[in-house]
């Protein structure tokens, strides 16, 4: 690893941190940075054994100061499916792609979170499922806000640092000859 990927993978770091940790701040339900941090590793980090595990530890430690919850395995298996997105956005990236991942990532962690929970605390019939779907949908606006708001501030964040920092911006080349 050159001393340029070395600077990249820091910052990037820190920047999955710094999201992370923005979990612990004030925030109306859902509105965190849990799947903006999954589609960012995802799509920056060109070693996918880094990047998942970077993006795993932020989640983790934020994770160890907000406490243990029953639907904590549903939440990672969420986090891992929006990380898949980011690593296809990797080599699709553009404005509407960006989007459609976005989306496609907080209608996932609805639907599989929202399946979980009426899993565990709702009657196991139709009508159990259609209440326990009804009273999500205010959250997947907070959801669907927090992935937009966290995922235009990190990448925006990358492309301004890339901009004043060409040594640290990741060879265009690389990305198309990836074998992680």
């Amino acid at each position: 690893m050159t001393l340029t990927n070395f600077t990249r993978i820091g910052l990037l770091f820190i920047m999955i941190v710094a999201a992370a940790l923005t979990r612990l701040l004030p925030h109306p339900p859902n509105l965190t940075a849990i799947g903006a941090i999954a589609l960012f590793g995802g799509a920056c980090i060109s070693n996918r054994w880094i990047a998942i595990g970077m993006t795993l530890a932020a989640l983790a430690i934020s994770d160890l100061f907000l406490g243990v919850y029953e639907l904590l395995p549903v939440v990672y298996l969420s986090f891992l499916i929006s990380f898949l997105l980011g690593r296809w956005l990797r080599s699709h990236r553009n404005l509407a792609n960006t989007v459609y991942v976005v989306l496609a990532g907080a209608i996932q962690f609805f639907l599989i979170t929202n399946f979980a929970c009426w899993w565990y605390y709702y009657p196991h019939t139709p009508a159990g499922l259609i209440s326990c779907l009804t009273l999500a949908i205010p959250f997947f606006q907070y959801t669907l806000l927090g992935d937009l708001l966290y995922v235009t501030a990190l990448f925006g964040g990358l492309a301004l640092v890339e901009r004043s920092l060409p040594a640290i911006r990741e060879e265009i080349a690389a990305l198309s000859t990836l074998k992680n």
